[in-house]
């Protein structure tokens, strides 16, 4: 586990870039997509704020006004940002809203991705080196199933593509206050319909998450176990 972490940690190192930007790219599409299907599929938005209250969170969280389990899940909950489209009689058309939570989740999933991308760059160019190119064509190769990194390629596009469509939104106005990213375009559903949608996606979510992570702990073990066949002098 410790080489595989040093592997992970080492690969991440080499592609730093890469690791950034897939990160920066998976915050993004979590808070750009939602609004934009939103504004698609109902109503375009016309208003977006900061949370203006959160210059008085450390001043509030010196104080003795609450428990310290009342602070916490307060700021784990607290709302960053949103945006609101206006409806008719004052009241919102819809409204999405960033919480610290969401904000980590988009963190823990970027990581994660960002791990997986970097492990498979460091895997592919690991076999497109002249010994094991030689050592395929030879079929001395290890890996009985062709290239190691095909079918975790095709897992984590899948993992990836299943995230994005089910990565739970903090919405108002659409029936529920949780859900996915595909269900923020379904108008006119039965509560009940929409419901299983939000629960889905709370748990869905968590599944991909999984995946993505033992994707990436297949990965690490491929890149810490390789050994260059090349011939040594």
């Amino acid at each position: 586990m410790a080489r595989m972490l040093q592997a992970t940690v080492r690969a991440i190192r080499r592609r730093a870039v890469v690791f950034v930007l897939v990160v920066a790219a998976i915050a993004a599409l979590n808070l750009v997509l939602p609004p934009l299907v939103l504004s698609v599929a109902r109503k375009p938005y016309d208003y977006f704020s900061i949370n203006p209250w959160l210059h008085n969170l450390p001043s509030w969280l010196a104080s003795g006004e609450a428990t310290a389990s009342r602070k916490v899940d307060f700021v784990w909950n607290v709302a960053v940002l949103w945006f609101v489209a206006s409806g008719e009689y004052d009241a919102a058309e819809w409204g999405f809203t960033v919480t610290v939570a969401d904000i980590a989740r988009w963190a823990l999933m970027g990581v994660l991705f960002g791990a997986y991308v970097t492990l498979w760059l460091e895997r592919r160019t690991q076999l497109e080196r002249p010994g094991v190119a030689a050592a395929f064509q030879k079929g001395q190769t290890p890996l009985k199933s062709g290239r190691p990194w095909s079918r975790g390629g095709v897992v984590g596009t899948l993992l990836s593509t299943l995230g994005f469509t089910t990565m739970p939104c903090s919405v108002v106005g659409c029936g529920a206050p949780v859900l996915p990213v595909v269900g923020l375009a379904l108008t006119g559903l039965s509560s009940g319909t929409i419901a299983l949608l939000s629960g889905a996606s709370r748990f869905l979510v968590w599944i991909v998450l999984a995946g993505v992570a033992a994707s990436t702990a297949v990965l690490a073990r491929q890149v810490t176990d390789h050994r260059d066949p090349s011939p040594r002098f």
